[in-house]
C-alpha cells in the first residue's frame, strides 16, 4: 500500500499557505474596520460641527439688517414662523404648528400676516379615524403683540399629501385655498364657512399622468388671486406634479390656452413651487417661478401667444428651490430649502443678504405688498441670467493635494441619482447631512456588505465548501 502520508516539506508549506491566508484576511478585516470607522467618523464630525438650528426661538440666528421687516417659514424639520425686523433680530417666533407654509401681510397692517398651517394629529378621536389626520387652518398673527387668530380650519383624513400648502385673499370675507388634500382650488366664505367655487383638476386633467393617484395626485400647492389687468378676476394656480402653471376663470374654468409647462416636460419646468403673477403694469404678464427639482428661479414672459424664458437663476449651492418674489427694488427673494437659506438677489445676480434656515419654504419681504408686488418683470429691468458656472462658486477643496475623496462621490452619487431621490434624501435627513455625508454612509454600507460576502466565503472554503462555475466540454 502507498504511503499517503504528507512530507515534512509539503506539510510546512500547507502551513506557510494557511498562515499567509490568515495573515491576508486580517489585514483586509482591518482595512474595512478603518473604512467604516472613517467613514462614521466623517458623519460624527458633520453632525456635531452643525450648529445650525431653529428648534427654538434661541437658536433662529440672526439675519443682516435691511430696510424691511422678512418673515420666513418653515415645513419639514421644524414647523416655524420667523419674522426678522430690520436691524436682523427676530421680532416674532412661533412654533406651534407642526407645519407652516405660505404667508402674507394683511391689507393695511403691515406687522399682521396671514398663512396656512399644518397640525399633525396622532390620536384617534372624532377628527381622526385613522391616525395620523391632518387640521388645516388659515391664521393670522400679529408680529407685533404675538395674538394669533385662526381665520378658517378643516380636518382632513389624511396627513401625508394632506396639507393647504397656500391661500390668497381675495377681500375681507373670501379667500381662494390651494387644496392638495382633494386635488382642488376653492374659494370659501371665512364668515359663514361656505364653499362658494371649487375647481376640481380631475375635471381637466387625467388621473393617469401625474403623482400616484389618489395618495398625491395633482399636489397644488399655490394659489394667487389676480386683481388687475387682462387676467383680473381670474386664478394662477400650481399643479406641481403635472409640471404646469394655470389660470382659471370661474365661469369658464381653465384657461387652456394661457398654461406654462407641460406633463413630463422637465426642460421647462419640474414640479415647480410658489409661481409669482407679475402684471402687464408692471411689465408682465410674466411669472416668476421657483423651479425646484431643477434647481434653479426663472421667469416666463407672455409673448406673442406663447410663454418664453426671460430669466433664470442659480449659483452652484441651490439645491431645492420653493419660493421666488420679485421686490419692488428689482431683487429676487428666494427660500432654497435644501440649500438650507433665504436670500437676497440683485439685479446683477449677486447675493446681497442672505439668512440660514433648516428648510425654509416661504419667504416674504413685509412692506411691500402680497408677495411683494410692485416687483417689475425681468424683460422691463433687464436682468441677465446667471447660471451656476457663472456664480463664481466652488471653493477650494480641503482633500489632500487639492482633491477631496468624499466631496467627489458625493458629487458622483448627487450626478447618478435622480434629482427627486436626492432631493427625497435631504428632506428626510439632517439638515447637517449633505452630499459628502451621504457618500460616507454609502462607502460604509458597501464596504460592510463587501467584508459580509468575503467572510461568509471564507468560512465556506474552511469547511471545504467550494463554489465553481459550470464546464461545458465544446461542441455540447
Amino acid at each position: 500500500m502507498a504511503d499517503r502520508s504528507q512530507s515534512p516539506l509539503a506539510a510546512g508549506r500547507s502551513g506557510i499557505s494557511r498562515a499567509r491566508s490568515a495573515l491576508s484576511r486580517n489585514y483586509l478585516r482591518v482595512a474595512f474596520l478603518a473604512v467604516i470607522l472613517l467613514s462614521a467618523a466623517v458623519v460624527a464630525n458633520a453632525s456635531m460641527s452643525d450648529d445650525l438650528s431653529t428648534a427654538s426661538a434661541a437658536d433662529v440666528p440672526e439675519a443682516p439688517e435691511t430696510e424691511n421687516h422678512t418673515v420666513v417659514t418653515e415645513s419639514g424639520r421644524a414647523g416655524t414662523i420667523t419674522a426678522y425686523a430690520p436691524d436682523g433680530e427676530v421680532l416674532y417666533y412661533n412654533n406651534t404648528r407642526t407645519k407652516y407654509f405660505d404667508v402674507d401681510p394683511v391689507e393695511g397692517d403691515p406687522l399682521t400676516v396671514e398663512y396656512t398651517a399644518t397640525d399633525t394629529i396622532h390620536s384617534e378621536g372624532p377628527t381622526c379615524s385613522a391616525p395620523p389626520c391632518a387640521r388645516n387652518v388659515i391664521e393670522r398673527a400679529d408680529l407685533e403683540t404675538g395674538e394669533v387668530e385662526v381665520v378658517y380650519e378643516r380636518y382632513d383624513y389624511k396627513e401625508t399629501a394632506g396639507e393647504w400648502h397656500d391661500s390668497d385673499r381675495i377681500n375681507e370675507t373670501h379667500v381662494v385655498v390651494a387644496d392638495i388634500v382633494a386635488d382642488q382650488v376653492f374659494i370659501v366664505n371665512t364668515e359663514t364657512e361656505v364653499v362658494e367655487w371649487l375647481w376640481d383638476a380631475q375635471s381637466d386633467f387625467p388621473v393617469e399622468e401625474g403623482g400616484p393617484y389618489p395618495e398625491d395626485w395633482a399636489h397644488i400647492n399655490d394659489v394667487e388671486y389676480i386683481d388687475e389687468g387682462q387676467h383680473e378676476g381670474r386664478i394662477m394656480a400650481s399643479l406641481r406634479n403635472q409640471d404646469q402653471v394655470v389660470f382659471l376663470d370661474r365661469q369658464e374654468g381653465l384657461v387652456e390656452d394661457w398654461t406654462l409647462g407641460d406633463e413630463n416636460d422637465y426642460d421647462v419646468q419640474y414640479e415647480q413651487h410658489n409661481p409669482d403673477y407679475i402684471p402687464e403694469s408692471q411689465g408682465g404678464p410674466a411669472v416668476v417661478v421657483a423651479d425646484s427639482e431643477n434647481g434653479r428661479v426663472q421667469e416666463f414672459q407672455r409673448e406673442d401667444g406663447e410663454w418664453n424664458r426671460t430669466w433664470q437663476w442659480e449659483d452652484d449651492q441651490i439645491q431645492w428651490p420653493r419660493d421666488a418674489d420679485r421686490l419692488p427694488n428689482g431683487n429676487t427673494l428666494i427660500a432654497d430649502s435644501h440649500g438650507n437659506r433665504v436670500m437676497e438677489v440683485n439685479e446683477s445676480g449677486d447675493i446681497v443678504w442672505e439668512v440660514a434656515s433648516t428648510l425654509p419654504y416661504e419667504a416674504e419681504r413685509l412692506e411691500t405688498g402680497p408677495e411683494s408686488e410692485g416687483g417689475q418683470s425681468a424683460a422691463e429691468l433687464g436682468l441677465e441670467s446667471r447660471t451656476a458656472d457663472e456664480s463664481g462658486g466652488g471653493g477650494e477643496s480641503s482633500g489632500l493635494f487639492g482633491f477631496d475623496p468624499l466631496g467627489w462621490a458625493g458629487d458622483f452619487l448627487e450626478n447618478i441619482l435622480p434629482h427627486r431621490i436626492h432631493n427625497g434624501l435631504l428632506f428626510a435627513s439632517p439638515v447637517w447631512m449633505g452630499s459628502s455625508e451621504f457618500a460616507a454612509v454609502g462607502i460604509a454600507i458597501l464596504t460592510g456588505l463587501a467584508w459580509i460576502g468575503l467572510e461568509t466565503r471564507w468560512k465556506l472554503r474552511d469547511a471545504g465548501v467550494r463554489f465553481r462555475l459550470p464546464f461545458y466540454r465544446r461542441g455540447d
